[in-house]
C-alpha cells in the first residue's frame, strides 16, 4: 500500500518524507488556500516545491470544468515536473479529459468519486488513479469502506490497471481498514500516518526497558 499525504504544507510533507514511508502527495486549491497560497503563478511554483521534496507522484488539480480548459490546464501542470499527476474531476467532460490525457501518456487522478459506476468509467477512460472519498461518504452516514470494496472487486474482475487511491482519510483506522480491503493507495493528513506508530503497550514496554537499564547502570 502506498502512503500519500493530503496537504500543501511543506513542513508536514518534509516530516512525512523524513519518516521514510511517503510515496507521494495529493493536494488541491482548497489546501493551497489553507496555506495562504493564491494566484496561479504561486500555486504552480508551490507544486514544483512539493515535487522537489518527495520522490513520488504529486497530484495537481485543474480548476476548469470544461474539456478545453481541463486539457489546457492539465498540459500546463504536466509540463511543470515529471512527478506531476493531473487531477481531474469526475464529470462528463472530465471523463473525456481522462481519455485525452491517457492517449497522450499523461498520468491522471480522477477525483470526487462516490460510486462504483464512476470508478468504472474512470478506469475505462484510462485514469492512473481513482480517488473515492470515503470520509465524505461516512459524513452522510454512508459506508465509504464498502465503496472501496466494490471498486476493488470490479477492478480485479477485469484487470484494470487503475489504482484505487482512498481519499478523504480522516484517521488511522481508515488507513488500516483500507489496507485490509486492498486499496492501492491512501491519502490523508500526517496524523493518520503517525497514528500507526502509537500503542500504549509500546510506550509501557519502552518505559520499562529504560527503567531496568537505569537500575542496571546506576
Amino acid at each position: 500500500m502506498k502512503f500519500f499525504i493530503d496537504t500543501a504544507n511543506l513542513d508536514q510533507i518534509k516530516e512525512a518524507q523524513a519518516l521514510g514511508v511517503l510515496d507521494g502527495v495529493t493536494t488541491n486549491p482548497s489546501l493551497m488556500a489553507k496555506e495562504g497560497i493564491t494566484g496561479k503563478d504561486n500555486i504552480l511554483k508551490h507544486y514544483v516545491n512539493i515535487c522537489n521534496i518527495v520522490e513520488g507522484d504529486v497530484s495537481a488539480e485543474v480548476v476548469a470544468t470544461d474539456l478545453e480548459g481541463m486539457i489546457r490546464e492539465g498540459e500546463e501542470l504536466a509540463d511543470l515536473h515529471e512527478q506531476i499527476v493531473v487531477k481531474i474531476p469526475m464529470i462528463k467532460d472530465g471523463v473525456k479529459a481522462l481519455k485525452y490525457f491517457s492517449d497522450k501518456g499523461i498520468r491522471t487522478n480522477c477525483t470526487l468519486v462516490f460510486s462504483p459506476g464512476q470508478a468504472l468509467l474512470a478506469a475505462k477512460a484510462g485514469a492512473t488513479y481513482v480517488s473515492p472519498f470515503l470520509g465524505r461518504l461516512d459524513d452522510i452516514s454512508t459506508d465509504g469502506l464498502n465503496l472501496i470494496s466494490e471498486i476493488r472487486l470490479i477492478y480485479d474482475n477485469y484487470d484494470f490497471e487503475t489504482q484505487i487511491l482512498a481519499a478523504s482519510i480522516r484517521h488511522t483506522m481508515h488507513v488500516i481498514d483500507c489496507a485490509k480491503i486492498g486499496a492501492d493507495v491512501m491519502t490523508g493528513p500526517l496524523s493518520s500516518i503517525e497514528g500507526l506508530l502509537k500503542h500504549p503497550l509500546t510506550d509501557i514496554g519502552l518505559a520499562k526497558f529504560l527503567e531496568d537499564y537505569k537500575k542496571g547502570n546506576s
